[in-house]
């Protein structure tokens, strides 16, 4: 008896030997240390049950199954069972696995590791909506369960469930605050949402745990680029592509933060990089055009940025046509052509100087415009029908088809060629003109129409627009001029202060559509504005356009210069390395106190 029980005091100790090996990673001690337990009984489960484990340890999956059926085959144990699963799954065999665990699960529902090991094979199994409610459960059965509540954060963010996953996420770092991974992922949750300055500080303390993780890297250079730190953004592009020199999304994010600094070429290498490197280049592709077009390159441009199509969320307004899609191939005489304007306002005001041409070549042009734009396009020269595009209007039969946006690269349009007609769009009615000359009141002074900002859905509001209260200065230092606003839509931070200006006339309330913009803009000498919609009409009437700029600009402005080629109305007043707009207006401020008292 005392034999007996020297003999099991002995394999207990050897499995409390062998399990410590196991977790500090010395697998041959811990092997040794199996091996001489099963010396000593070679029917115990619990012995094979540690083999198996060392075997998975060691990688060897094959094996680790042969012991851990054999362990199950003494006993049944749920812990068995997981083991065997998870050996199955390191074998590829996760059908099998899952069968498995079903089966632990069913023998011990209220085991939280077992349910979360299942939603890792879950995971292989590419199951995530079945994954995720494992983890789940597994928090429900242990809240402490740290590694279960990252998971299903994890996953609930790669569903979309922002809310939910930081939920799950500061959980799991409340128990666990240094798990790198889950630091990124929330950091992830956090963009997505818009708290851009949480989730850089994320990536900042994740990358302290874990300085080596290409992926936490690069995105924080991407979070920093989006505050606009472009040189410390580079400097984290630099570290996560030194490490993994493929990474796609690091080598675009590059490309994107030199491109804002103003290194313009190496940006485009860049861009061919990843374009090379990715297999979803599109985006590398177009955004490279974009370069090429802010450099004057249009013959490169223009075909790159037909790329535009297959960009994925990048907002497409042309619809789905049946038909030939007219390329500029072929005769166009005597055939009825619809073009659609496919991207915005003030592309599309751009870009209807195209129209005529091809009138010019017997096409019969069906124009489809923005509901806004229709009644200044419609009496268009060379527009034999105009339609709105969101009234779910009728087409008309046509013969072929073609967005307005490819009409540049259509006509092969280059710097020295770009159709620019002092005036292009049809000038207001009289009648229209003479009620806006009556709301103005006499002209005692020169007027000048200002706009401050624009679109705020656009991708690049935060650079192009700025609030009301920056043109201050101005209004005050150019008290002899009649400022009118030409602001559509007021932001409600720059409602008060607006309203606070007695000097500046507020036209908001009677700008139903861009003819009746197109009316009060030909009662003024000048505009003065942001880069939006409102800067190409002004510009496309002819009217003279002073356009504030930031540092990096749209491509259709170019570089380094104050004209435009599109418009010869039109001054730039650019942003500097500084990249604010105090220095802007003040320059516009100085320029437009020279011209105050004599006919603008």
């Amino acid at each position: 008896m005392d034999k007996d029980h020297r003999a099991a005091k002995r394999l207990k100790e050897l499995h409390a030997a062998a399990v410590e090996h196991l977790r500090i990673g010395e697998l041959l001690k811990a092997q040794s240390r199996v091996k001489e337990a099963l010396k000593l009984d070679a029917e115990s489960a619990e012995s094979m049950h540690l083999m198996a484990a060392v075997e998975a340890a060691a990688g060897r999956a094959d094996r680790a199954i042969e012991w851990a059926s054999r362990a199950l085959r003494k006993d049944a144990q749920p812990v068995y069972l997981a083991t065997l699963g998870n050996a199955l799954a390191s074998a590829g065999r996760l059908d099998e696995a899952l069968r498995v665990f079903d089966k632990a699960v069913q023998l011990k529902p209220s085991e939280a590791v077992l349910w979360q090991q299942m939603g890792d094979v879950l995971i292989q199994a590419r199951r995530n909506g079945e994954a995720l409610l494992c983890f789940r459960r597994a928090v429900e059965l242990d809240s402490a369960h740290a590694d279960a509540a990252y998971k299903a954060g994890h996953l609930l963010h790669v569903a979309g469930e922002v809310a939910e996953a930081l939920t799950y996420l500061n959980h799991s770092l409340s128990l666990r605050p240094d798990n790198a991974l889950a630091l990124h992922t929330r950091a992830l949750a956090l963009n997505s949402l818009g708290r851009i300055g949480e989730a850089a500080a994320d990536c900042r303390l994740a990358i302290q745990l874990d300085p080596k993780n290409a992926d936490t890297l690069g995105n924080l250079g991407a979070l920093l680029g989006a505050q606009g730190h472009f040189e410390e953004a580079l400097s984290f592009f630099d570290r996560s592509l030194k490490i993994k020199p493929n990474a796609g999304k690091a080598i675009v994010g590059r490309a994107s933060v030199l491109a804002e600094l103003g290194r313009v070429e190496e940006a485009m290498s860049a861009y061919k990089r990843s374009a090379a490197i990715l297999s979803e280049h599109a985006r590398s592709i177009w955004n490279l055009a974009l370069l090429q077009m802010l450099t004057g390159d249009f013959n490169r441009g223009l075909k790159g940025m037909q790329a535009r199509w297959d960009v994925p969320g990048l907002p497409n307004g042309y619809p789905p046509l049946p038909g030939p899609k007219w390329i500029g191939d072929g005769d166009i005489a005597d055939k009825t052509l619809l073009v659609c304007a496919d991207e915005g306002l003030g592309d599309a005001i751009q870009l209807v100087r195209y129209v005529p041409l091809l009138a010019d070549r017997g096409a019969r042009v069906a124009l489809v415009v923005p509901d806004a734009l229709w009644p200044l396009c419609s009496k268009m020269e060379g527009v034999a029908q105009c339609l709105r595009g969101s009234s779910g209007a009728r087409l008309p039969p046509f013969d072929l088809h073609c967005p307005l946006s490819n009409l540049p690269l259509i006509f092969g349009t280059r710097l020295e060629t770009i159709p620019a007609a002092a005036s292009y769009l049809p000038q207001p009615s009289e009648e229209r003109v003479e009620v806006w000359e009556s709301r103005l009141g006499p002209r005692i002074q020169s007027r000048v129409g200002l706009v401050w900002s624009g679109n705020p859905k656009h991708l690049n509001d935060h650079n192009r627009s700025i609030p009301f209260r920056m043109l201050t200065g101005l209004l005050d230092d150019c008290d002899r001029v009649s400022f009118v606003s030409l602001q559509k839509d007021v932001r409600s931070n720059d409602q008060v202060d607006l309203l606070a200006r007695t000097d500046v006339y507020d036209a908001a309330q009677y700008l139903t559509d861009f003819a009746e913009t197109a009316a009060l803009i030909s009662c003024l000498d000048l505009v003065i504005t942001v880069d939006t919609s409102v800067a190409h009409l002004a510009a496309a009437l002819g009217k003279p356009t002073w356009i504030l700029l930031p540092f990096m600009p749209d491509y259709r402005w170019l570089l380094h210069r104050e004209d435009s080629p599109w418009y010869p109305t039109v001054r730039l007043f650019r942003q500097t390395e500084t990249r604010e707009y105090g220095s802007v207006i003040e320059r516009v401020s100085r320029e437009l106190r020279k011209r105050s008292f004599s006919p603008i």
